[in-house]
């Protein structure tokens, strides 16, 4: 038996099945979840229902239903689905909202639940309701409720299932509308890593197969695991180690003389990047070669913005996208880490006005608001690809392009150096007295800024170098990020932090 806590927060609800997440716990978070969003429109209406397609996901996929149902909520069950798919859902078929069955990159045995809902009170891009992640407010009502008492409905008002609907197609067509105009013909070989779950149809779709697709813009798409069998072939997070083992992606780019491999995590809100010649380029890359491919397109077309373009990214992502945002004349707005914080501000920035190009997070994840408020790996193939088309460079070029634009000549030629620790935490609120301690060591130093948004970010600006320690917000870990313009700088920050954490109570 595991000794990890369910976790509840900002992302939903995560547990191992039979565990601590179990049919019962998600019928009840269901429940809460279509009580609060029926109070939020004073009305009945309906959920879509949705699963990564991980083995065994049926059941609580199921349980999902029933609870919803049970409130008297009708639901619009879409089976096997990318996250971002299912926001295209919501937005496209006026649903109040989602509830998706996934543990995103955690292993096997977890599984969870996340909520999408209809933002309805504010208007956004001409249109009056926006799918998006709950906020951190909300998400907490939806905790309370499901911690509360549940008043199921009486036989009379419970809720229906819906006929389903191609969700695939009009995430798909949503996304080929986006991109007209900023997409240049070109076909590639591309490898695909799906590990067998929701990303595989959706990708070959708007890649090769779908009716939507011009011959002229038709890739070669060559998929290593997207049997639909929820069996991970590898430890499922998109990371350099998980995908570089014997006949992985970053065997199979080259080996196959592929132009770029492409690799998702269960639910297909991440992507993450191997090049042509088969290394693995981060996660990070991914929401940098995005926002390159939408400022090239708008300075291909000659647009010109009456107002400062903005990216807008969380603590935790790399400073590359400053290096980017600078050389186009854009700004970079940082939010605490988590989908929903980011997605708060752009929506915020836009409703005053701003000209907001993109968000995101440095894990993979890009929010392009011409397609949905939901991290959408789906988006991030398509701008990537554009990208390589409009400037005919391979991946490899195009990240040594985004290095150039760094701040040193140690970033210049080799780009910078990200380190990533994790270490347990029995509980979340374990993490304070680590920030208070860390607060209280930096914030009395003069050649560093702190921010406490989120954890604590340190920047040392003038030697390019930042470090963010954070309790996640989706497993019980503490997350320690370093970041510099060499691996020996990073590592000795790195070092530096890992003893200061040890010094509390010794």
């Amino acid at each position: 038996m595991s000794d990890a806590p369910l976790i509840l927060g900002v992302s939903g609800l995560r547990g191992i099945v039979g565990e601590n997440l179990t049919p019962e716990v998600a019928v009840r978070y269901a429940g809460a979840f279509g009580q609060w969003i029926q109070d939020q429109f004073e009305s009945w209406g309906g959920v879509v229902v949705a699963r990564d397609g991980r083995a065994g996901g049926e059941v609580i996929y199921h349980a999902v239903i029933a609870g919803l149902r049970g409130v008297g909520c009708d639901v619009l069950p879409i089976g096997v689905a990318m996250t971002p798919t299912v926001g295209v859902a919501v937005d496209e078929n006026g649903y109040m909202g989602a509830l998706i069955v996934t543990a995103s990159h955690n292993p096997q045995e977890w599984n969870g639940i996340k909520g999408l809902v209809f933002k309805h009170d504010e208007d956004i891009d001409g249109k009056s309701v926006v799918a998006r992640a709950p906020s951190a407010a909300e998400a907490a009502e939806i905790i309370e409720r499901y911690q509360g008492q549940q008043n199921w409905s009486s036989a009379k008002w419970l809720g229906n299932e819906k006929r389903t609907v191609d969700a695939v197609y009009q995430h798909v067509f949503k996304l080929r509308r986006a991109m007209l105009g900023k997409q240049v013909s070109g076909q590639f070989k591309v490898v695909l890593d799906s590990v067998n779950t929701s990303g595989a149809d959706a990708a070959m779709q708007y890649l090769s197969t779908s009716s939507l697709v011009s011959k002229r813009e038709r890739h070669q798409v060559v998929q290593l695991h997207g049997d639909g069998s929820g069996i991970f072939p590898h430890t499922p997070e998109p990371t350099k180690e998980n995908l570089s083992g014997e006949g992985g992606l970053c065997d199979a780019v080259p080996g196959l003389k592929a132009d770029v491999g492409f690799a998702q995590d269960p639910d297909a809100d991440r992507l993450a990047i191997v090049d042509e010649q088969g290394s693995y380029i981060g996660e990070e890359y991914t929401l940098v070669l995005c926002a390159m491919a939408l400022m090239e397109a708008r300075q291909a077309d000659n647009e010109s913005a009456s107002d400062k373009p903005a990216f807008v990214v969380n603590l935790s992502t790399s400073r590359m996208i400053d290096d980017v945002a600078k050389h186009y004349d854009a700004e970079v707005v940082r939010t605490a880490v988590g989908e929903a914080n980011v997605v708060e501000a752009m929506k915020s920035l836009k409703a005053s006005g701003r000209d907001v190009v993109l968000g995101g997070e440095g894990n993979g994840g890009v929010i392009w608001p011409e397609v949905t408020y939901v991290r959408d790996s789906l988006s991030g193939m398509a701008l990537v690809l554009s990208l390589m088309a409009r400037t005919g460079k391979t991946v490899s070029q195009l990240v040594e392009m985004i290095n150039a634009m760094g701040p040193t000549d140690e970033v210049k030629t080799s780009g910078y150096t990200i380190i990533k620790k994790k270490s347990a935490l029995a509980n979340k609120s374990d993490a304070d007295p680590v920030v208070q301690h860390l607060n209280a060591i930096y914030s009395q130093q003069g050649d560093c800024r702190v921010d406490l948004q989120d954890g604590i970010r340190i920047d040392w600006d003038a030697k390019g170098v930042w470090a963010h320690v954070r309790a996640s917000n989706t497993e019980p870990i503490m997350r320690v990020i370093v970041e510099a313009p060499s691996a020996a700088q990073a590592e000795d920050v790195a070092s530096l932090i890992d003893a200061q954490i040890a010094s509390i109570g010794a």
